[in-house]
């Protein structure tokens, strides 16, 4: 039961990581702590161990979503190319800096945090049109803020980088066919902080690596691998902005069980 649960958030999660560049973890994140409540024996680390989970998850569920915007012609290249380092050096600093925070703080930051990104789909904020984006130190401040944050609560960067990008007036389908590639670096430096941070902690469960737990990413990342593309194909074909209230509404419903947990 514990697998196929595994399985059935990763469809669900990989369809509109690739829908909406979010990379998955505003979902992943409060369901795999309710998971791992239920069936992990010890709970010390449970939200810790769920953010690097899903971290590790969304760098596979990114590049398939990336290869599907890249079809289209959707992918920024020029903005991932210049934000990716700065990004990667955050998700990296994130990472590590979770050892020194305690659960229920991390639980609290979570949930704020993507309070904040569902009203921001809700009323749908649109940017001055007259904004660009900022030069190369701008980029470089934004990227280690947004892969900082990001790789702390296990968010992997696409629901910040998304309305960043859409708030320099980025078109919306580039700015979430980017997001889905600057995730990847987010991912991979968050993934490895994570592992770091949980290096030789004890009572963690079998087949885990520091904060990582490799059944849950492999139940995510079998369904996941097929879902995201297609997200990431319906992208150009459904009403998004009407999918993106729908799922900002989730979102606040995920984010009050996450701070109460």
């Amino acid at each position: 039961m514990e697998f196929l649960i595994y399985i059935a958030t990763g469809a669900f999660v990989g369809f509109f990581a690739g829908l909406l560049g979010i990379g998955g973890g505003l979902i992943l994140v409060p369901v795999l702590t309710s998971v791992f409540a239920t069936y992990m024996t010890s709970n010390e680390h449970m939200v810790h161990i769920a953010i690097g989970t899903s971290l590790a998850t969304i760098m596979v569920t990114s590049l398939s979503s990336v290869r599907a915007h890249h079809k289209h012609d959707a992918v920024r290249w020029d903005l991932v190319k210049s934000l990716s380092p700065s990004i990667f050096i955050g998700g990296l600093l994130g990472g590590w800096i979770s050892q020194f925070m305690d659960a229920s703080v991390l639980s609290r930051i979570f949930a704020i945090l993507e309070v904040l990104i569902a009203i921001k789909m809700l009323l749908d904020l649109q940017p001055s049109p007259h904004r660009e984006m900022p030069g190369t130190v701008g980029r470089s401040i934004a990227g280690t803020m947004i892969g900082g944050l990001s790789s702390l609560i296990g968010i992997g960067g696409g629901a910040l980088n998304t309305p960043y990008m859409a708030w320099h007036n980025v078109p919306m389908r580039q700015a979430i066919a980017t997001s889905s590639a600057c995730s990847v670096p987010v991912a991979i430096s968050g993934t490895l902080g994570f592992i770091i941070a949980g290096w030789g902690v004890s009572n963690l469960p079998n087949y885990s690596t520091g904060f990582v737990y490799w059944p849950a990413f492999l139940g995510i990342v079998l369904a996941s691998v097929f879902t995201a593309p297609l997200g990431a194909k319906m992208t150009h074909k459904l009403p998004v902005k009407r999918l993106k209230k729908i799922f900002g509404l989730l979102l606040i419903i995920l984010a009050i069980k996450m701070f109460w947990h």
